[in-house]
């Protein structure tokens, strides 16, 4: 079995068709064909259920795949240890963040004093923890920006960021004239909520569910856009963070008699190496109070 015969499987079993795993490997398909017809023969079972020109992972396959992303990543992580002992490793920070607004600030500081580290951010969908998960488990990045803890063992988070929650209403709304509010004084409002199992919407439900309220949920929503949008045309109101951008359409009243506010925390996998880089863009995070 040989170590580029493992790169070549993980390369096809990524995008289940050969043809476009060997354009994404540079290589002929018949080569790549026979690469993988000859690793099948090695490990004695198929990795693939072949129908025509279709190919389908299959359970023998799915159980290899496991394995071969341990052993890469595990080799991977070798050559990156041994180039920060060296001092060539290639100083870039690989980061999954569901929003660039929060994090842009301190990039840009951090840069200022590491000129030399570049990062590589990869935008995902804000209720994609699982996606953040397999990014970290994986290894294909070094770092995750969360705003909701990912309950993972091997999982370390760091909180980075504390932000006050608000309750946004429609500048035309009777609470618009006030500064604060209480919940107890929404249960009959109308308001627009993340879907059912967003982080957002399950840090939500526990101020109501510590205010003792229920509440009138209108519309739900995947993007903070779009719930941000549906209070300015005047559909209800919603919980959003201070640091909002200002809007003459909308009102933040502050949430009186309760705490309510929103941690967002840096998450890395605790059983991977961590550069020299990353660790020196942790211990930056440690110190850094204006991340907005």
């Amino acid at each position: 079995m040989e170590l580029l015969q493992l790169h070549y499987f993980r390369t096809v079993a990524k995008y289940e068709h050969m043809t476009k795993a060997a354009e994404v490997l540079r290589i002929a398909q018949p080569a790549l064909s026979k690469t993988i017809s000859r690793l099948e023969e090695d490990v004695g079972v198929p990795l693939f259920d072949r129908n025509n020109r279709q190919i389908r992972l299959n359970r023998f396959g799915s159980v290899f795949l496991q394995k071969v992303e341990i052993a890469l990543g595990a080799l991977d992580e070798g050559r990156r240890e041994l180039a920060d002992m060296l001092g060539t490793e290639q100083v870039t920070i690989r980061l999954a963040t569901p929003t660039l607004s929060r994090l842009s600030s301190t990039i840009s500081e951090f840069r200022k004093e590491n000129p030399e580290i570049v990062f590589r951010v990869t935008q995902i969908p804000p209720a994609s923890s699982s996606d953040m998960i397999g990014l970290l488990e994986r290894g294909d990045v070094d770092l995750c920006f969360i705003a909701a803890p990912l309950n993972q063992s091997w999982i370390k988070e760091q909180i980075v960021l504390k932000t006050e929650v608000c309750l946004a209403v429609p500048i035309t709304h009777p609470f618009a004239s006030r500064d604060t509010i209480t919940l107890i004084e929404t249960e009959n409002e109308p308001y627009i909520e993340y879907h059912a199992g967003h982080p957002f919407r399950l840090i939500n439900e526990a101020y109501c569910e510590a205010a003792g309220i229920s509440r009138n949920i209108i519309c739900e929503v995947d993007e903070p856009s779009a719930l941000w949008s549906l209070v300015q045309a005047g559909l209800g109101v919603a919980f959003v963070p201070r640091n909002t951008n200002e809007d003459p359409n909308v009102k933040l009243l502050s949430i009186q008699s309760q705490v309510c506010e929103r941690e967002f925390s840096i998450a890395w996998n605790d059983k991977r190496y961590l550069s020299l880089a990353v660790r020196k863009y942790l211990k930056f995070l440690e110190s850094y109070n204006n991340m907005m």
